[in-house]
């Protein structure tokens, strides 16, 4: 996946057909609007992600002020434009000509698709990742009639288990179990077997940590306050 302003952009691989997804880099620039550019110039790149999705007959882009939370919200035709939420995590949609997006640091990006039309996008912190919010999701495509097992699951750059330590609230939180003490938390290979126990068989992720690869993404351990992209799309027949 390429697009004019975004071709440093990681592409997700294998998405059905129809579907694109992919992450922004640093040399994209930040899409967070709390970092401490001038807002006009984080908005010119959001006018600019939305002339290319134009261009892809793509006319609906989904996005939200995101809470750490397992809110996903589904999404029909109704509306056109860039539809700003607040308090969502996720999205879903099955209509055609519709971009999910999700903004992350170090979080997750998680990219769910279904064959017959069907996507998510979903912001998996270690909170989220608690509250099970990839379940959410699933839970919500399932109910529109895509189950689970049939889905495909991607998950984008986010903070390695080596570099994430965490205390023993966010492991007990995460893990369901006590611990005591710190350790690290490796919250791509938790989202990896949730997925495993819903059935999902193709199961994809990122190599790119985004701590280690701070020349390519933004990272909040890293003292960066910029933020990459996460999107995916159904495109129009």
């Amino acid at each position: 996946m390429s697009l004019a302003p975004l071709g440093s952009a990681e592409s997700v691989p294998d998405m059905p057909d129809g579907v694109l997804a992919w992450t922004t880099t640093r040399a994209d620039g930040s899409f967070g609007m709390g970092s401490q550019e001038p807002v006009a110039d984080v908005m010119e790149r959001w006018a600019r992600l939305q002339e290319d999705l134009a261009s892809l007959r793509i006319d609906r882009l989904a996005t939200a002020h995101q809470v750490h939370g397992a809110v996903v919200e589904r999404h029909d035709g109704s509306w056109r434009g860039w539809l700003r939420l607040r308090g969502v995590d996720g999205h879903v949609t099955n209509t055609p000509g519709t971009a999910l997006a999700v903004t992350i640091a170090d979080c997750t990006p998680v990219f769910v698709a279904h064959p017959r039309g069907a996507v998510a996008a979903l912001h998996a912190g270690w909170r989220g990742t608690a509250a099970r919010i990839l379940d959410v999701g699933l839970d919500a495509l399932t109910a529109m009639g895509y189950p689970a097992d049939e889905c495909v699951v991607h998950l984008g750059p986010s903070i390695c288990g080596a570099c994430y330590e965490v205390g023993s609230e966010v492991l007990s939180a995460v893990y369901g179990i006590p611990a005591t003490g710190k350790g690290q938390l490796d919250v791509r290979e938790v989202l990896r077997e949730q997925a495993r126990r819903r059935g999902v068989q193709q199961i994809s992720a990122s190599a790119a940590c985004t701590r280690c690869h701070a020349d390519r993404f933004f990272s909040h351990r890293g003292g960066d306050p910029g933020r990459q992209l996460g999107v995916i799309a159904l495109q129009s027949s």
